[in-house]
């Protein structure tokens, strides 16, 4: 069977709409079917077949400040070169919706990165921000799953919080094609443990190094 042709096919005008209403009157927004299946299908099969392979230990930072801490997280990541048929396609869908998102609401975001995230039985992430307020360029966050028949005794939920609840305001489970979309800099967030294989897409939506503009849900 051919694969779909992957340019513009990935989300619809209405469904763009939603994410942009949810994100200026919440700051997120979960959504289930986010992509077409056979696209989900080859993405989960692409990080199953890599994560034994070319998966590294996750960090915390960047760059010259990156660092491993096992007791912060112990997932492994692979960064998306776009090189695959699967990457290329995921690519252009988010590129799609960061273009429809600079239309409707002025965010000003400039690009995307995005890696494939492992968490093997036992792994986790405690919680934290993905980016703190006039420190870093991330301002919208996204994680896409990848885990076909998950269930709630696998664990790997995300847990979304507002400020500094210690109740979370949203539980995510990792079902498959799903994904949550986020204001990187206003809802801290974790892993629980996970209790079997669990895959995603973890992404990141940024600003121009000489930006500043910035979106603030109204609740």
């Amino acid at each position: 069977m051919k694969t779909p042709v992957t340019e513009n096919i990935c989300l619809s005008e209405l469904l763009i709409d939603e994410i942009a209403d949810a994100l200026q009157q919440h700051g997120y927004i979960q959504l289930t079917e986010f992509l077409p299946a056979w696209l989900a299908t080859q993405l989960q099969q692409e990080a199953e077949r890599l994560s034994s392979i070319s998966f590294k230990p996750a960090g915390i930072g960047r760059q010259n400040n990156l660092q491993l801490d096992t007791q912060i997280r112990t997932d492994t990541t692979l960064w998306l070169d776009g090189e695959s048929l699967q990457q290329h396609a995921y690519l252009q869908c988010m590129e799609q919706l960061r273009v429809g998102l600079n239309r409707r609401l002025f965010m000003g975001l400039f690009d995307f990165e995005c890696h494939f995230s492992h968490y093997a039985e036992g792994d986790f992430y405690r919680r934290h921000l993905d980016a703190f307020k006039g420190r870093s360029n991330r301002i919208l966050s996204t994680v896409f799953y990848l885990n076909i028949n998950w269930h709630k005794n696998d664990g790997g939920e995300l847990l979304l919080y507002a400020d500094d609840q210690q109740s979370p305001l949203l539980v995510v489970p990792p079902l498959f094609n799903s994904c949550i979309i986020f204001l990187s800099d206003v809802f801290p967030h974790e892993v629980l443990t996970s209790h079997g294989e669990r895959y995603s897409i973890a992404g990141w939506y940024r600003l121009n190094n000489n930006s500043q503009v910035h979106l603030d849900p109204s609740q």
